[in-house]
């Protein structure tokens, strides 16, 4: 009786205790907002940032290879820029490496690494030394709409109305800027071969690389790629090593130029922008290569550049534009 006499006060104190049995309720939980997956087409400010720094380093690299090609052979420019490429983007990859790709998952990653660092280049600058820079833009240019072709069959990204139509307009650029390069094309049958051969490889490597960047990072595919297409080009090594005695100062700083910028960074970036964006949609984005070429040329070469080539630059830009267009 005196427990129930204590108890009766102590409830109608202004603590206000809350019986035993009482549930206490939960604060109400503040709302959390789902992620919201991107939207087919929409990329990160990084994707995009990519992209260019891609179109202005390849292009550039165009440049980069006229002015150092009289100093140096097709094989050794490429066994040149890859392992200076391996060199500077192996001090990144490497510190942060743990683990190397197993059993089948170097399949890709050595076809890849034989056809787009190797042979690509190499056929690439071999062409060049056959071919008026109008005509190897225009065969080289091929490339995009062999990449959409292929993704729409292979990785199943379909065939977007607007990407045809965008690519078609893009092309048609590429086809003025070569039609008013102001050269007659020297494009003998060797050097067509050669340029398409490049654009070629450049093509089935860009769907091989694609499955490769859902398992490793963009760099680390880009690292392993070169490597291989450096250890193919090691036949070029006595060449090279001949060939770096000879060579003016200019030429070979111009040679590091292109191992660092336009293969180990502009690699490194279209392989980060391939990990975000279709294929096909991102191969359409180098149209904007001959173009942006012309402006590079006329800033640090002082190649200034002609009316067909400002026409057509517009009209690629406007092209890959429309790539960008989502069907209704």
């Amino acid at each position: 009786m005196a427990t129930t006499a204590e108890s009766g006060p102590s409830q109608s104190a202004g603590t206000h205790e809350v019986p035993p049995h009482t549930a206490v309720p939960a604060p109400a939980p503040t709302p959390v907002r789902p992620n919201r997956p991107a939207q087919p087409g929409q990329i990160s400010r990084l994707g995009i940032a990519a992209v260019v720094v891609t179109v202005v380093l390849w292009a550039s690299a165009f440049v980069g290879i006229r002015a150092v090609g009289p100093s140096f052979s097709p094989g050794s420019l490429t066994l040149g820029r890859l392992a200076i490429a391996a060199v500077v983007l192996g001090l990144v990859v490497l510190p942060k490496l743990r683990a190397l790709p197993k059993g089948r998952e170097w399949w890709p990653i050595l076809a890849y690494g034989v056809m787009w660092f190797g042979g690509y280049n190499v056929a690439l600058n071999a062409a060049e030394h056959l071919l008026d820079a109008g005509t190897s833009a225009l065969l080289i240019n091929v490339n995009p709409i062999l990449v959409a072709a292929m993704a729409g069959i292979i990785l199943k990204e379909g065939f977007p109305r607007w990407l045809i139509i965008g690519s078609l307009v893009a092309f048609g650029g590429v086809a003025v800027i070569a039609l008013g390069s102001g050269q007659r094309s020297t494009a003998d049958v060797a050097g067509v071969l050669l340029c398409l051969l490049a654009a070629a490889l450049a093509a089935v490597s860009v769907i091989v690389q694609k499955p490769v960047l859902r398992k490793f990072p963009a760099a680390q595919a880009t690292w392993f790629g070169i490597m291989v297409g450096a250890v193919c080009c090691l036949p070029f090594s006595g060449q090279l090593i001949t060939e770096l005695q000879a060579a003016p100062l200019p030429a070979t700083l111009g040679l590091a130029y292109l191992g660092v910028f336009p293969t180990a960074i502009a690699f490194t970036t279209w392989a980060y922008a391939l990990s975000l964006i279709d294929a096909g949609r991102l191969a359409a984005t180098t149209y904007l290569v001959p173009g942006t070429t012309i402006l590079i040329s006329w800033l640090v070469l002082g190649e200034i550049p002609t009316i067909w080539g400002l026409i057509g630059g517009a009209i690629c830009l406007a092209g890959v534009g429309l790539t960008r267009r989502r069907s209704r």
